[in-house]
């Protein structure tokens, strides 16, 4: 495994410095060390993608197909080697390491097969007499060169949820990976470099605040796709002029537990949803609402699952929770527990911190308005509450601030629907949590979890622009 790493720029890798370090996230040692793009850099990134745009938009089908077909290939035999990456700069356990892995290929595999599906449409147009003699057809053109900022909590399938689909409608692109977790996104340019893209087509550039205004306010770009905090995010938005701007900016999940609902399961698939990848996803379980009548029964099997999961090394197969992304973070996140503590919140499992790692904590009684419950903890802790009218409890989810996904145990079909009807959410998620997500589905939320949706159909629509062809007959 390398220890030092370029960037791309138009497609060619670039070693200028070794400035950026990278670290283990687990024992807090330099691990990595990649190139930093400075403001020269990415401003030659723009311009060569900006250049690229007409090349990469004539692309055919099947040469797409075979760009995309390769990274798939390369992927799969070099696997374990990027799990084992991984696990390092991330600090995710092993075996959710490899678990990414084979979502970015899934990815990868979906925009293949989706790069010759850009259908369009004959339209009638004779729907007076003015229109007798005219008829319409469209069709999506690639948008041009886009900007992707991505994060760190899932360095390998969200950096492909923006790169997959814009190679599968042909955009150029550049990219900025999080700083923590640089090096999925470069060993994904390694790749995209050993194939037939035009010159310009992409640049993967890790770099510094000195001109990363670029990747949003630069008006060669005329799309930015971001994945991160909302304060960012929306901040963001407000520089981008006139592009196209996709954001998805996280959420605050809740899963709805009702008295119907088969506990054993509820409480293995909420232990899953609340804790995997120390909590560090924007779909986590966050807020736990359970009928009062299972309530206690619910509570106690949670608890005692919620006990017999590791935490420790990400390196050890067995491990279930890692470290967070810093100790800052997880500092963050304990002083959150202990506020909500110390103004009556009940802390029934967890609640250690040591270093960047954090127990698996559950707690209950907690006041809406603490940060905990109210905001996005990014992290290992989980709030239960009771409910008594289903009705109430999709009121309660509705007052969160986020709208991402939401989750629903019940065997009754009419709240199904009433749910689905009544939920602030971008998806309903039901006999699961809402922490479930399958590549090519529709995903995305409202409020301030963002604009758009990914997914790969979903993301190329948003690459594309719709061109219309009107015939008169004389």
């Amino acid at each position: 495994m390398k220890t030092t790493y370029p960037y791309y720029l138009a497609n060619t890798a670039k070693q200028p410095n070794t400035d950026l370090t990278v670290i283990d996230k687990y024992t807090g040692e330099v691990a990595f060390r990649a190139s930093l793009a400075d403001r020269k850099a990415i401003d030659e990134a723009i311009s060569a993608a900006h250049a690229c745009e007409k090349e990469m938009s004539k692309l055919p089908s099947y040469v797409k197909q075979r760009i995309l077909n390769h990274c798939i290939k390369r992927f799969s035999e070099r696997a374990n080697e990027f799990a084992e990456v991984l696990c390092i700069e991330a600090g995710k356990p092993i075996k959710d390491a490899r678990a990414e892995v084979n979502r970015l290929i899934d990815t990868f595999r979906i925009a293949s097969e989706e790069c010759s599906r850009m259908y369009g449409e004959v339209m009638p147009l004779d729907i007076s007499e003015r229109s007798k003699n005219y008829q319409g057809q469209w069709k999506r053109y690639p948008i041009g060169a886009c900007s992707f900022i991505s994060p760190f909590n899932f360095p390998l399938n969200l950096t492909a949820h923006k790169i997959a689909p814009a190679l599968a409608v042909g955009c150029p692109f550049v990219l900025k990976p999080a700083s923590k977790t640089p090096i999925s996104a470069l060993l994904i340019g390694e790749v995209l470099a050993e194939t037939e893209l035009p010159k310009g087509a992409f640049s993967i550039l890790p770099c510094s605040r000195n001109g990363a205004e670029l990747f949003t306010e630069d008006e060669r770009l005329k799309l930015l796709s971001f994945t991160g905090s909302p304060s960012v995010g929306w901040d963001l938005k407000a520089r981008a002029g006139k592009k196209k701007v996709v954001l998805e900016l996280g959420g605050n999940a809740a899963v709805i537990v009702d008295e119907d609902t088969h506990i054993d399961d509820a409480v293995s698939r909420i232990v899953f949803g609340a804790f995997y990848q120390s909590g560090q996803s924007c779909i986590s379980v966050q807020r736990i609402l359970v009928h009062e009548k299972i309530y206690a029964t619910f509570k106690k099997k949670l608890v005692t699952e919620t006990l017999k999961l590791k935490t420790g090394d990400p390196k050890d197969e067995s491990t279930f929770i890692g470290p967070m992304i810093s100790e800052e973070e997880a500092n963050r996140l304990d002083g959150w527990i202990q506020s909500a503590i110390s103004r009556g919140a009940t802390l029934l499992c967890g609640g250690k911190r040591q270093g960047a790692t954090l127990e698996a904590t559950l707690l209950e009684n907690v006041p809406k308005d603490e940060k905990v419950c109210a905001e996005e903890a990014f992290g290992p802790v989980a709030i239960l509450s009771q409910f008594t009218d289903f009705d109430k409890a999709l009121s309660e989810v509705n007052e969160s601030e986020f709208g991402l996904q939401a989750g629903i145990f019940t065997k009754d079909i009419y709240r199904v629907y009433k749910a689905w009807d009544t939920l602030d959410v971008g998806g309903v998620i039901v006999g699961d949590v809402p922490s479930w997500r399958v590549d090519h589905m529709p995903y995305g939320g409202v409020k301030n979890s963002g604009l758009g949706r990914e997914g790969i159909r979903w993301a190329m629509e948003d690459m594309t622009e719709v061109k219309l062809l009107v015939l008169r007959t004389p």
